[in-house]
């Protein structure tokens, strides 16, 4: 099938498949006397993982790196499953730091409680300052 027939079965842009193909995460199966991309029934499929690692957080390159276990017969779940747990445990991290974000948001938001106050005045862009003098003014 061509490079439209597929976006349009995948539901993606052709940029998109053009893209994956840069990245080396789909591969056409030929090129048509043309020069037209053909794809077959695989694609689909391949198409879908990618979908499915990205929805699990993936990066394209771990992505990649997945596609490749899949087809070096050297590979084994264990190696699969150890890509995952690293994952795990970059998201959960991510996740802390978003958490502590959020916090102290909650709490420059607290020490606002004056709305019709000026700008200039605000105590959220006041402590926003004198955190960011404090950090410069640290030994690193």
């Amino acid at each position: 099938m061509t490079i439209g027939k597929l976006a349009k079965l995948a539901d993606v842009s052709t940029d998109t498949l053009r893209f994956y193909e840069d990245e080396r995460l789909l591969i056409p199966a030929k090129k048509s006397e043309a020069g037209y991309r053909l794809y077959g029934e695989d694609a689909v499929r391949r198409l879908d993982f990618i979908r499915h690692a990205q929805h699990c957080g993936m990066t394209l390159s771990e992505i990649r790196q997945l596609l490749e276990m899949k087809a070096d017969d050297r590979s084994c779940c264990s190696d699969v499953r150890s890509l995952a747990i690293r994952k795990k445990l970059q998201l959960e991290q991510k996740i802390k730091t978003m958490q502590a974000m959020s916090q102290a948001l909650s709490e420059l938001i607290e020490i606002c409680t004056d709305e019709g106050k000026p700008v200039d005045d605000c105590p959220i862009l006041a402590a926003l300052e004198s955190s960011m003098a404090n950090q410069q003014h640290e030994p690193h």
